[in-house]
């Protein structure tokens, strides 16, 4: 038995040109199909526009526009071609760091990798593939390295209730690729291994070094000009915030008049 493909029809050019930047970048087959009437039988599932979803006659047919991302309709897509509505496991996995990698294996497939340029979007990443793929048994797997970006990302998903476990990331990340495949190939590979359960909120307490890093850089960020204070720091390194709104903060610290 052969494995179906999705085919992508729409006059929508500009929808066109989405789906088929994706599904390349994300390396899934597909077939450009001439017309909604002929459809081959190889193509499991179809991505058109809202407008010309009517024109089908099967039903399984997905508006690529009708989501909020190009990306969610294609995991429906691909859902819709293993024929899956539960899985018996789902373990995401997440190379934490600046800019980390999150993937999703269920039942053994590798069902989606993906890299996000802000740790703080990986909860929406992560809510989105507990959406999509429902499981009897689902485990959030987290590498080890990153220790305060690592523990503010599980802090902020231990609110889903769903199992942590911090995992030995050292054999994981893969070589001679570019740095987001790198940090998605690595998140593929700690999705697999067993790590130990995190029981409660971790405590972010930053290292000297760490802090020194963010003042070097609040300075490179004003010129020259002057660069924040630890306690500044700290709060870029323990709440998330951003180093644009810590220079702020500093500057209105310091016009503020000093108590004699």
């Amino acid at each position: 038995m052969s494995m179906k493909t999705i085919g992508v029809y729409t006059k929508d050019f500009s929808l066109y040109y989405d789906l088929l930047r994706v599904l390349k970048n994300r390396k899934i087959q597909y077939v450009s199909l001439t017309s909604p009437d002929d459809i081959p039988k190889k193509i499991g599932v179809i991505l058109t526009s809202n407008k010309e979803i009517h024109d089908f006659k099967t039903p399984k047919v997905i508006a690529a526009d009708a989501y909020d991302s190009i990306d969610h309709a294609v995991d429906l897509a691909l859902q819709m071609l293993i024929g899956k509505d539960l899985y018996s496991k789902v373990y995401i996995g997440i190379d934490p760091g600046e800019k980390p990698g999150v993937a999703v294996v269920g039942d053994d497939i590798l069902l989606q990798k993906t890299s996000v340029d802000d740790p703080k979007k990986v909860l929406s990443i992560v809510k989105r593939f507990l959406r999509e793929y429902p499981a009897v048994q689902t485990i959030i797997r987290i590498g080890h390295g990153s220790i305060n970006i690592r523990n503010r990302i599980i802090n902020s998903l231990i609110t889903l209730g769903v199992t942590v476990e911090i995992v030995d990331e050292t054999r994981t990340t893969p070589y001679k690729q570019r740095r987001h495949e790198k940090d998605s190939e690595a998140a593929a590979a700690i999705a697999l291994i067993h790590g130990g359960r995190v029981q409660k909120k971790l405590p972010l307490e930053p290292s000297k070094g760490e802090i020194r890093i963010i003042q070097e850089r609040s300075r490179k960020l004003t010129g020259g000009k002057f660069s924040i204070s630890e306690e500044t720091a700290r709060k870029v390194i323990e709440e998330g915030i951003s180093l644009e709104e810590a220079v702020e903060l500093e500057k209105n610290t310091m016009k503020k008049p000093k108590r004699l």
